[in-house]
């Protein structure tokens, strides 16, 4: 677990899943984590483990079944959408809606939660815009239409308004997965700086494993049984990425410190 004394996210005794008229369908129990500020978290899992469902719960996008949510250390459930607007990003994979907007106009939508209802820009409010595409190296698209960009160019965009939001934790879903190995290379790179840099704590939900193994400071692994939270070095040590995924055509190398093909495989 991170070890700061200052936890930016904390959660105690935290259930997540989903609930209907007939029954409870618990994802995941007993979630007790802690993390510390300027940290990139990569969280990792197979398909259906439940890891959207996660980030979703920590955003309040949906309640949690049971268990407290703390953003520096105020609870969840008290921040209204505006308050946590302010505390956290997220920058989700799907489709934006169908528009005319610039990619100036697009990230100055990161601004909202500080503007007032006519939606001026103030100076610092540009500030911040400006800053957010000096960060991403974005400023050659500003006046391009966000649906004529590229994917990898959409995607640094959509990190720019989330800087723009100015906040202490930026949470993405499945970040690269329409990208090219490039991109997705240079998206993680990027991430990696704007905590190392910026002191952003960044949560990435991702499957590239490898890639997470060799740039994440901490790493969540959601398993069917466990949800462990710990340095790469530490879940190493410990043989827990073994327990990533139940399959006998991949295991983890430890000296390579990466997933390969198992000896075992037979093509």
């Amino acid at each position: 677990m991170d070890l700061n004394n200052q936890h930016i996210i904390k959660t105690s005794k935290l259930s997540i899943g989903y609930t209907s008229k007939k029954n409870v369908n618990i994802i995941a129990a007993d979630l007790n984590i802690e993390l510390g500020k300027g940290k990139l978290v990569c969280l990792l899992g197979k398909n259906g483990i439940g890891k959207s469902t996660l980030l979703r719960t920590l955003t309040k996008v949906q309640p949690a079944l049971s268990g407290e949510i703390f953003i520096n250390n105020t609870n969840l459930k008290t921040l209204n959408s505006v308050e946590l607007a302010k505390s956290l990003s997220l920058v989700l994979t799907e489709h934006l809606p169908e528009s005319n907007l610039s990619v100036y106009e697009l990230v100055a939508l990161g601004r909202q939660p500080y503007t007032n209802w006519v939606g001026n820009l103030s100076e610092t409010d540009l500030k911040f815009i400006d800053n957010a595409f000096e960060q991403t190296n974005t400023k050659h698209l500003i006046n391009a239409k966000y649906y004529e960009l590229s994917d990898g160019q959409l995607q640094k965009v959509l990190i720019a308004r989330a800087l723009a939001q100015n906040t202490d934790i930026i949470i993405l879903d499945e970040p690269t997965v329409h990208l090219d190995i490039h991109h997705t290379i240079e998206t993680f790179a990027l991430l990696k700086k704007l905590a190392k840099d910026f002191h952003k704590t960044i949560i990435v939900s991702t499957h590239e494993v490898n890639l997470a193994l060799q740039l994440a400071d901490i790493l969540w692994l959601m398993t069917p049984s466990n949800f462990m939270a710990d340095t790469t070095e530490n879940l190493i040590e410990n043989d827990r990425l073994d327990q990533l995924f139940e399959s006998d055509l991949i295991s983890f190398n430890k000296t390579l410190k990466q997933f390969t093909l198992s000896n075992s495989y037979q093509p």
